[in-house]
């Protein structure tokens, strides 16, 4: 019995073995046509292709280009509008200086006293000696002093010795 069986197993073995050759030989056969294809295809595909990525970096290309000049037109126009606007601050600093030459003393001493220890040194400074020493003249002590050091960085230096000492 045991042949018997065995028997038509292998018949069914020896079946889908050749329908598993066949289907074998098929699939060589539209490989060999497929092979041929694809060879005589292959340098057109990497023509097109790179033909492509040409098209791809020209076009970033061009919009780098149109970006860089945007931003070169936006730093010119900012380095116009900086021009501009430093030699305003030199005229009104101009202009703010001859003010206070022009005050009498003890009216420039008084908005001075009043002023940031910075913007009143630095007016202080520009002021001709003879104007600036009427100025500091008609101002407390203390507060030319305190002006007089911010003129000179003398506050400054005392502060970094007495740190260091």
């Amino acid at each position: 019995m045991a042949l018997a069986i065995s028997g038509p197993a292998s018949a069914q073995e020896k079946a889908a073995d050749t329908r598993g050759t066949a289907a074998r030989a098929a699939e060589a056969l539209k490989d060999a046509k497929a092979n041929p294809y694809c060879a005589n295809i292959a340098d057109a595909a990497a023509d097109a292709r790179f033909a492509w990525q040409k098209e791809t970096l020209a076009s970033l290309e061009r919009e780098i280009e149109g970006r860089i000049k945007a931003l070169e037109e936006k730093r010119a126009e900012y380095e116009a509008w900086l021009k501009r606007r430093n030699e305003f601050l030199a005229k009104a600093d101009e202009a703010v200086v001859a003010i206070y030459s022009r005050m009498r003393p003890d009216a420039a001493a008084l908005q001075l006293a009043n002023m940031q220890d910075d913007t009143a040194a630095a007016i202080l400074a520009k002021l001709n000696p003879r104007s600036a020493s009427a100025v500091l003249n008609e101002m407390e002590p203390a507060r030319a002093a305190q002006l007089t050091g911010v003129m000179t960085d003398t506050s400054k230096r005392n502060a970094e010795s007495e740190k260091s000492g």
